[in-house]
């Protein structure tokens, strides 16, 4: 009986040492740290003041949050090309041989400037048949001004007035055919008045010129070359003003109208504003979308024919809560601001929309009217990292 006791009583002080034991245990743990509440985490992210040095604030500038227009920018892959009507290529209208070239590739030439001198027996021969006209029309002129004056006075009878004046007419129209001829060649009224009088510079050569001012970009012919009507012998071009086209889906071109202004922008250039000029009434067949075109003013020749540029069109929309895009920062992959406050400059968090126009939309994080830096956001953000690696918060 008395064992059976002793052996009650042992289990009992085991028991309340092993009690004693695991409270013990669980009495030396440390806490678990709460976790820092970060965007990703769903948590409202810290807000973080700092106050930079004089330095620094020297260089900073704010701006107020307000309501702007943040247009809806849509931009699509372009090509620079020539404007058709500023391109001439020149070919002769008649039969014959380069006598002498004037220009050579990459000259700028002025409108009628002489291109190149071709010799021609078709052209003598029609110079000659021009030259002999006029000299009967003139005859046949005098011939019948005189008979309508002699006639007036009843000297001569009226057949021989009737005679005179189908010889005029007919002599007129003979010359009139032939100047057409002529003119349909290039040469200018004043150049046939300097035939007729014999002094016409380049003799009887069929004188090519140029039709526009420009440059010579392309030649084709040498001098002593056999040339026929048709053959393209010269290019000429300018470029003081090109075109741009680009390719817009059907959805986002029915926003745009003839007129509205674009912004083409050369890569390693500056920006360029021109208007759209076109919209293709009919989709592409296999992208299924609308080309434009922009006619651009390019006096300095910055952008070339065939040079790859973007196009931006933008969409007007109602004022929004916007700021500068140089407001906008990224710190430890949270996107945000730099708001002036009492105690210093606070970096916050913000949840951005839509982007034009300089300007990004504010969906959250900012309310009208707050402070934010616009210029030395680079600046305040090296102080913000260095604070933060400083106190060992740093990731």
């Amino acid at each position: 009986m008395r064992a059976r006791r002793i052996t009650r009583t042992g289990s009992y002080i085991l028991a309340l040492y092993l009690l004693v034991t695991a409270c013990g245990d669980y009495s030396s743990e440390s806490p678990a740290s709460e976790p820092k509440a970060s965007p990703q985490s769903g948590g409202a992210p810290r807000i973080i003041t700092i106050q930079p040095p004089a330095s620094v604030r020297g260089r900073i500038r704010i701006d107020p949050v307000a309501a702007h227009m943040v247009p809806e920018v849509v931009t699509a892959p372009g090509e620079v090309a020539l404007d058709l009507k500023q391109v001439a290529k020149i070919t002769s209208r008649i039969e014959g041989q380069v006598e002498k070239i004037h220009v050579q590739l990459g000259d700028r030439v002025k409108p009628g400037q002489p291109i190149a001198a071709i010799g021609s027996l078709q052209f003598d021969q029609l110079i000659e048949e021009y030259l002999v006209s006029k000299a009967q029309v003139d005859v046949a002129e005098n011939s019948f001004r005189r008979t309508q004056k002699l006639r007036a006075e009843d000297i001569v009878s009226e057949r021989k007035l009737i005679e005179d004046k189908g010889r005029y007419l007919e002599t007129k129209a003979r010359f009139q055919h032939v100047r057409e001829k002529l003119q349909n060649m290039g040469m200018t009224a004043d150049e046939l008045h300097q035939l007729e009088h014999g002094s016409h510079q380049e003799g009887h050569r069929y004188i090519l010129t140029s039709p526009i001012a420009g440059t010579v970009v392309a030649q084709h012919v040498v001098r002593g070359q056999g040339v026929a009507p048709g053959y393209e012998l010269f290019e000429v071009v300018d470029t003081s003003r090109v075109w741009v086209f680009a390719n817009l889906p059907i959805e986002q071109a029915r926003k745009f109208k003839e007129g509205d202004l674009g912004k083409i922008l050369p890569k390693g250039g500056e920006p360029v504003t021109a208007p759209l000029t076109y919209l293709a009434p009919v989709a592409d067949e296999t992208t299924r979308t609308i080309r434009v075109r922009f006619e651009v003013a390019n006096q300095q020749h910055r952008l070339r024919p065939r040079e790859y540029v973007d196009v931006q069109l933008a969409i007007a929309s109602p004022p929004t809560l916007a700021i500068l895009v140089s407001a906008v920062t990224t710190v430890d992959k949270v996107r945000g601001v730099f708001v002036q406050r009492e105690t210093g400059y606070a970096f916050v968090p913000i949840e951005v929309g839509r982007e034009g126009g300089g300007w990004v939309e504010v969906r959250k994080g900012l309310t009208e009217g707050e402070q934010v830096v616009i210029d030395g956001v680079f600046d305040l953000k090296n102080v913000l990292l260095k604070e933060h690696i400083g106190t060992g918060e740093g990731g």
